[in-house]
Order: structure tokens, then C-alpha cells, then sequence
């Protein structure tokens, strides 16, 4: 008599992805991504998992494939960004789109970690996740990037200033951005305007940073160095810098600083000096998070959707998590627009 496979002795209908995850002693996850022909596999389970599915028979239920495939599919949000309200807006963005999308969200931090012990977690990490995307710092880190790549994992960066030939990205056009800024208070009267530039190991400071000057070449305005300084997208360091400003002999009548947590820093020193803003100094801000409008005047600043950019960066990496094997890979260039948000804190200064 031939032996009945355990599959046909199943009472309770078609056997089941986390049946075969079970018998092959592995995460449905990586079952899905098997059947489903992705890469970042180890041979051992691949063959573990086949093997599963021959034994018990296993059929994928094709007409639910993409609503399966999303259930098993984990993605990694990592973060190190040191500014709250940018990383809220950030969280909003990537848990809309996994919702949406019916994938699983893995938030991590690695604020605490050295070089090394990034590169450590970020293999450990591409063990057992799908897709990942990083933020800013992190999606600067050549190490870090090369780490999921090896591992077959794929990467999508946001708001980064540089945009790599090797991972695909979603980001605003900063130096365009900056430049409207400035643009914007030179034509209301301000010829004078401090600078406070943002993390210097991150490319979209350097960005912002060039758009300032190129904004004053423009418009027939020198370069003065006095007038910038350091900033790391903290508060802490946009009080720093917004005192040295304000003590300068003749102080600017505008500040750009080039995160609203740093501008709204300056906001806080300006009234300690007694100064009324925007009277006697306009500040101006970046990213339009909920720190924009948690001082007063609220602040006029640079909107960068950054909760639309990290929905957009879940489609991007679902899309490539789902490739089939012989489908060319893309890399995704994605450029979202800004907005030039005016609120109450500049002032016209063009009849003085």
C-alpha cells in the first residue's frame, strides 16, 4: 500500500506557510522569501525550506500572494537621528506605509553603539529582516550600507544629500531648498543673515550650506565667514551657536539655522536677550516638524515631508523585495518637492 504523505493526512485544509516555517525550523518570513524566489537566503535554509515544501506539499496560494508576502515581510526602520520631532515625523511616515502595505515594522536604535558595534548589528540584523530603510546619519555610512548589500538585503535611504549609485533613495532637493530660503529674506530687506549649519557628517548639510552662499553670490552679497556657524541638528548646539552670533559687534538681522530644533534654540536666546523677534531679529528654520510651531512666533522654515518620504521609501523597498529573480534591479532617484512655509518670524525690513 503507498504511504500517505503527512500533507494528505492534513484535516484542516491546505497546508500553511508557518507549517512549513515549523517543519523546516525557520521564520515564515524567510520561507516567504524563498517560495517567492527573493535573494539574502543562507543555502542551508533555502534547501531546509524546499525540502519542507516537498515533504508536506506545500501550494502557495497565489491569487493572496502579495497580501501574504507583505505579512512575512519585515522591514527595519534604524535611526541615531538626535532631533525628537524629526524622528516623530519620520515614525508617522513609515508606520502609515507598513500599515498600508500589511508589513511588519522593526524599529531600531543604535545610539549607543561605535563603528563597530553598527557594523555587528547590521549582520546580525540582515539575518532576519527583509528590507531596511536608514535615515540620516546612518545612510551616510559606506560600512553600514556595505554590510546589508553583502547580505543581500536591500537599503533605502531618506533625506540624504548624496544620492548613491548602489541603494535607492528618497530626499528633497536641499541645496534648491536653502537657496529659496535665503532668496526669500534677501528680498525682504535682509542683507546681513547668520548661518548655523548642520552636522558636517551628513552630505545634505554641506548642501544647505552651499545654497546659503550661492543665494548671497546671487543677489551681489559677500561671503562672511563670522556670520556661520557649527551646528549638529541638536538644540544644545543651535544655543551655542546662536549666542556667538548675537554677540558679534554688528549682529545679523536674520538667522537661518538649518533644523527647526536649532532655530528654535535661537528663538529661546534672542528672548533671553530681550530682543523681540521677528523685530529685531527674523529666524528662519528647516524640515517644518512639530518644532516649527511649539515656539513663538511660530517659524517660518523649509517644509520636507519627511513623514510622505518615508511612506514612499516602504513602497520603493517593497517593490524591490518583491523583484523576481530575473527582473533587472532599479535604482530609485526620488525626488520630492519642498515648500517654502512663512509664518510670523521674519520681518520685512525692505522701507528701512
Amino acid at each position: 500500500m503507498k504511504k500517505t504523505s503527512k500533507a494528505v493526512r492534513r484535516k484542516g485544509g491546505a497546508v500553511t506557510i508557518d507549517e512549513v516555517a515549523a517543519h523546516a525550523g525557520v521564520s515564515p518570513m524567510t520561507v516567504s522569501r524563498v517560495v517567492n524566489g527573493h535573494a539574502g537566503v543562507r543555502d542551508g535554509n533555502r534547501e531546509r525550506v524546499m525540502r519542507s515544501v516537498r515533504e508536506l506539499g506545500y501550494r502557495p496560494n497565489l491569487a493572496a500572494s502579495s497580501l501574504a508576502a507583505a505579512q512575512h515581510t519585515c522591514i527595519a526602520l534604524i535611526y541615531t537621528n538626535p532631533s525628537s520631532s524629526y524622528l516623530r515625523e519620520l515614525l508617522v511616515g513609515a508606520l502609515r506605509g507598513s500599515a498600508r502595505a500589511a508589513a511588519q515594522l522593526a524599529i531600531a536604535t543604535w545610539d549607543g553603539l561605535d563603528a563597530d558595534g553598527r557594523r555587528a548589528a547590521a549582520r546580525q540584523l540582515a539575518t532576519s529582516v527583509a528590507g531596511v530603510i536608514l535615515p540620516p546619519p546612518l545612510c551616510e555610512s559606506k560600512a553600514i550600507v556595505s554590510e546589508f548589500r553583502h547580505a543581500g538585503v536591500p537599503v533605502v535611504s531618506i533625506a540624504s544629500g548624496h544620492f548613491s549609485d548602489t541603494i535607492s533613495c528618497v530626499r528633497i532637493d536641499d541645496h534648491r531648498a536653502s537657496h529659496d530660503m535665503v532668496s526669500y529674506l534677501i528680498a525682504r530687506g535682509h542683507t546681513r543673515i547668520g548661518y548655523i549649519k548642520g552636522d558636517p557628517n551628513q552630505t545634505a548639510s554641506a548642501h544647505r550650506w552651499q545654497g546659503y552662499r550661492d543665494a548671497l553670490a546671487e543677489a551681489g552679497i559677500a561671503y562672511d565667514d563670522k556670520l556661520v556657524q557649527p551646528g549638529y541638528f541638536t538644540y544644545r548646539s543651535g544655543l551655542d551657536a546662536a549666542e556667538k552670533l548675537l554677540a558679534l559687534r554688528r549682529p545679523p538681522s536674520a538667522i537661518f539655522a538649518s533644523n527647526d530644533d536649532m532655530a528654535s534654540a535661537v528663538v529661546s536666546v534672542a528672548h533671553r536677550r530681550g530682543l523681540d523677534v521677528p523685530r529685531d531679529l527674523s529666524v528662519v528654520g528647516f524640515d517644518d516638524t512639530s518644532a516649527a510651531t511649539m515656539v513663538w512666533p511660530e517659524l517660518t522654515t523649509i517644509h520636507q515631508p519627511v513623514a510622505a518620504m518615508a511612506d514612499a521609501a516602504i513602497d520603493i523597498l517593497l517593490r524591490e523585495i518583491r523583484r523576481t529573480a530575473p527582473s533587472p534591479r532599479v535604482i530609485v532617484n526620488h525626488v520630492v518637492p519642498h515648500q517654502l512655509v512663512a509664518r510670523d518670524s521674519v520681518a520685512d525690513r525692505t522701507g528701512a
